[in-house]
């Protein structure tokens, strides 16, 4: 495992203000921490086959703004997010790359036209399931991922990498009981 590298690589999101980040390794996706699981065409080796690690980043959407929906606001802000984890995504890959270790980034939203999204609304890859195999959060009931730090307030983007990065370890997931008072 290249924890230089990984350093590195924690050190280059710092500096480009991505407030979450986490790495799984591509062999998590054969051994889903539930079932049922996505098909193995989703899985980053089935995307990229010489993929070897999957790193995950978040950016948080501030409350204040989310509250706003449905407005064009939040409808801009979404759109913002996106192209910034599009950009920083492509940025990552490209400094991997560079360090000889070819990467890809995964576009935010990969459904090719809108056309294609009505005849088969699935995303090519879960950014939602790569960021629960990295260690960044947890499934809600919502099927949302919940983060320690934004709850589900979060939006994910994701690079598929022939580094071997150190895994972060995923998640505990603590279950509070709720009493229902009649």
């Amino acid at each position: 495992m290249n924890e230089e590298l990984k350093r590195a690589l924690l050190h280059k999101c710092e500096s480009m203000d991505i407030p979450i980040v986490g790495v799984a390794n591509v062999e998590c996706w054969n051994n889903p921490p539930f079932l049922p699981w996505m098909p193995e065409e989703f899985y980053p080796k089935s995307i990229f086959p010489e993929a070897r690690s999957v790193i995950v980043i978040g950016l948080p959407i501030s409350l204040p703004a989310l509250e706003t929906s449905p407005s064009i606001y939040y409808r801009e802000l979404y759109t913002t997010v996106n192209s910034l984890l599009d950009q920083y995504t492509y940025r990552l890959a490209t400094f991997l790359t560079d360090r000889g270790y070819p990467s890809v980034f995964v576009p935010r939203d990969g459904y090719g036209s809108i056309k294609v999204l009505l005849d088969n609304p699935v995303a090519f890859f879960s950014h939602r399931h790569a960021a629960l195999l990295s260690g960044l959060g947890t499934f809600g009931i919502n099927n949302m991922i919940l983060t320690p730090e934004y709850g589900p307030r979060v939006r994910f983007g994701s690079i598929l990498s022939t580094a071997e990065l150190p895994p972060d370890p995923l998640m505990e997931i603590s279950y509070v009981s709720v009493v229902c008072a009649a």
